[in-house]
């Protein structure tokens, strides 16, 4: 997740990838300071690094005597850092190319060129499947549904593990075709789209029966508690008395957003949040605001409830402010931050774990509901399902009745 609201990031909730990088010109006073006084440690790191390089160079000496094809410096350049990340073993630290950089930020501030769909990996069909579609945007015209697994992308084929590459692949310049063949049920379908600008995670509301209220919202990204605080007041100009946020397949974002709605409803210097780093330095965050919702709410959440979405449940359900309907949740309870390096290229680098008010962790542990509800086990898409049917909205909605 992403702690600085300009670069932080998103999605993904779920994606292989790892390191830790910082510049020379970022780092070099405190890092001399340190060494200076730390002799052994200086020697230590300038002796692994050593290592390493030794190492590279025999297999490049290697690769030249004996590779048959040509040499892309680059690309090996690329290989050697991804693979050193990715031997962190941490999911969630990600290494960025220059040219990834550009749509990475474009994602995180919510706004993107692409075909408007959201992605996680289906590890048990070892596919990357449609989380949702965005309204109104290519994909969702085209006839792509929350639930399709995407087999190829312009005619190349992605596993689980591929999502990154299958996401970069799938954007594009504006006003240019993708082909995707999807999975739906045992039909395979094929869809030719003209990617397009999308405004990534709109915010939606409606009023319900009762005069209860309704505000879904997939991602937090650099808008969303501004639109969730205008959506939430034209309900309440409709004379809604209590408010159902939906959570489910919400798959975080800006840790800053997911705060300042909790602080919409919270109790003005209510701890919302830990943040412990790895010294174990802790940073409190805390509601700074008087409360602008004072009625009942109910959170929706299910298991692609994750990172920020459970900073937002977590804290409302340990400070009373909700009460929480449906499944567990995911268990992301780690922040990420962007490191941008001076050639363009950056690192998503896990720097600290979070906490909820009463000292929980949710790290690979996910929040608990106060009612769980599951979704009835005939109901194929559930992404998409009609509000009848809906066995958590209609608890929901049964005990703010």
């Amino acid at each position: 997740m992403e702690k600085n609201k300009k670069y932080a990031i998103y999605r993904t909730i779920m994606i292989v990838a790892i390191a830790m990088f910082v510049t020379f010109m970022v780092t070099s006073i405190s890092l001399y300071t340190y060494f200076i006084n730390n002799p052994i440690v200086l020697a230590s790191k300038f002796s692994n690094a050593k290592k390493i390089s030794n190492k590279l160079e025999k297999y490049r000496d290697i690769i030249e005597e004996y590779y048959l094809g040509n040499i892309d410096e680059e690309k090996l350049e690329e290989g050697a850092i991804k693979g050193y990340i990715e031997g962190l073993g941490d999911p969630y630290t990600e290494y960025i190319s220059k040219e990834e950089m550009e749509d990475y930020l474009s994602d995180t501030m919510g706004n993107f060129v692409g075909i408007g769909i959201y992605m996680v990996q289906n590890t048990e069909k070892d596919r990357i499947q449609v989380l949702a579609t965005i309204k109104d945007g290519p994909a969702e015209k085209a006839g792509i549904q929350a639930g399709d697994l995407i087999i190829s992308v312009d005619g190349i084929e992605y596993k689980a593990d591929d999502m990154t590459t299958a996401s970069n692949n799938i954007k594009g310049q504006e006003g240019t075709k993708v082909k995707v063949e999807i999975l739906r049920g045992s039909e395979t379908l094929e869809f030719d789209i003209t990617r397009a600008k999308v405004k990534v995670n709109p915010v939606e509301g409606k009023v319900l029966s009762d005069n209860i209220g309704y505000i879904s919202f997939t991602s937090f990204d650099e808008t969303t508690s501004d639109d969730f605080k205008s959506k939430f007041e034209e309900l309440n100009k409709q004379g809604i008395k209590s408010l159902i946020i939906d959570l489910r397949n919400n798959g975080g974002g800006i840790v800053d957003e997911a705060l300042e709605i909790a602080d919409f409803i919270a109790d003005k210097d209510s701890v919302l949040l830990y943040e412990v780093d790895k010294n174990n330095e802790e940073t409190i965050k805390k509601a700074t605001k008087d409360p602008i919702i004072n009625m009942p709410v109910i959170l929706l959440t299910n298991e692609n409830t994750a990172s920020a979405s459970e900073i937002l449940a977590g804290a409302l359900k340990d400070l009373g402010k909700a009460e929480i309907v449906g499944t567990k949740t995911y268990g992301k309870g780690v922040i990420q931050q962007i490191l941008k390096l001076s050639d363009g290229s950056g690192l998503k680098v896990t720097i600290e774990e979070y906490q909820t008010p009463n000292r929980n962790k949710i790290n690979k542990v996910g929040i608990e509901p106060d009612e769980n509800v599951e979704l009835p086990e005939n109901i194929e898409n559930t992404f998409n399902i009609e509000e009848s049917k809906d066995t958590q909205l209609q608890k929901a909605i049964e005990i703010l009745k």
